[in-house]
């Protein structure tokens, strides 16, 4: 975005720029963050603070995701960073695994945009994230919101790119186009992300074995269930369950 000069003008005179960071805090449900290129959080607000358990905002400053979040989970977020701070290109709706505070795996989307430094070079990154809602119904949205809602209801069956789109009244075409509009995923991770969640509602509520659960869930055995799951959530399911269940 390029400003005018008239914005430029407003900007230089501020005597608090930071005064925008503000709008976060009344944002119902939605997480702020910004991180310099190094990945060290320089914002956050509340919401942020207390989703990642920093109950002091002054310590927060400096640290980084690994101080927070899984190894996997850190490395996933870390590479999102560097392509959006060397690209300049932003990542829009990004479907993502964040840990939810009531034992269970959530879905969030996540929108992230380079911080441009005097010069013109890109010297960190600042993300806005807030929780899926399947319910929305924006002309956008609303196949992806539509095959979110058909996983959900159905999360045993094992469903081709082509099954899911007629169930949704689209073509597979329109679809996978949609989904990535909407979600930055392909039909099949969609599917695979949905049976996940299902799968971790069922380790914490259940003392069914993971190689049950991973079959119950259309994983050929456990070892693919678990590759698929720590890929998305930066633990095993077995880790999982030991941290959300009891």
């Amino acid at each position: 975005m390029d400003f005018s000069p008239f914005q430029k003008r407003f900007f230089t005179h501020m005597a608090h720029p930071q005064e925008f960071l503000a709008l976060f805090e009344h944002l119902p449900g939605v997480f702020f963050l910004a991180k310099d290129a190094e990945g060290r959080f320089i914002a956050a607000n509340s919401a942020t603070l207390q989703r990642l358990g920093a109950s002091d905002p002054a310590k927060f400053i400096g640290t980084s995701d690994a101080n927070y979040v899984p190894e996997d989970l850190v490395k996933s977020f870390r590479d999102d960073d560097r392509q959006v701070i060397r690209t300049g290109k932003p990542l829009i709706n990004r479907l993502e695994a964040w840990l939810g505070e009531q034992r269970e795996l959530q879905w969030f989307l996540t929108t992230k945009l380079p911080i441009k430094g005097r010069r013109g070079r890109n010297i960190g990154v600042m993300a806005v994230i807030h929780r899926y809602e399947a319910e929305r119904t924006h002309h956008n949205i609303q196949e992806a919101a539509d095959a979110v809602a058909y996983l959900k209801a159905h999360p045993h069956r094992m469903l081709t790119t082509a099954a899911l789109a007629r169930a949704v009244g689209t073509s597979e075409r329109n679809l996978h186009r949609k989904l990535q509009q909407a979600l930055g995923l392909t039909p099949h991770e969609l599917m695979l992300r949905i049976r996940i969640q299902t799968a971790a509602q069922r380790l914490v509520s259940s003392s069914d074995s993971l190689s049950d659960i991973a079959l119950n869930h259309g994983f050929c055995d456990q070892s693919a269930f678990t590759r698929h799951f720590r890929q998305r959530t930066g633990l095993t399911p077995r880790q999982f369950r030991l941290r959300h269940q009891g």
